[in-house]
């Protein structure tokens, strides 16, 4: 769409700055694996705050479906499925 009116285009800048978010808990995850320097001071803020973003859109696919075992580890598929949703929104939105 050339023309987006101003409904479509901020929902659309919404939905790119969630996937933006998700994208920051994911490397946040990471991180927190380094060792518990990582869990400590400012990081912890953001952290925090990103995670208290993602939880109401993750918890629910999370409870819907398991992690996929892999040997002794869960590998959580939430994320995958919530970036893909929000590129189907955004395909069909904008």
């Amino acid at each position: 769409m050339l023309f987006r009116s101003g409904l479509t285009g901020a929902l659309c800048a919404l939905l790119t700055a969630y996937t933006w978010v998700l994208l920051a808990h994911v490397v946040l995850s990471w991180v927190s694996l380094i060792g518990p320097a990582a869990r400590t001071g400012p990081l912890r803020l953001v952290a925090d705050a990103v995670d208290a973003l993602v939880r109401p859109v993750l918890g629910p696919l999370r409870s819907m479906m398991p992690p996929l075992r892999a040997g002794g580890v869960g590998i959580d598929l939430s994320v995958i499925v919530a970036f893909v949703i929000l590129q189907v929104v955004e395909g069909v939105l904008c």
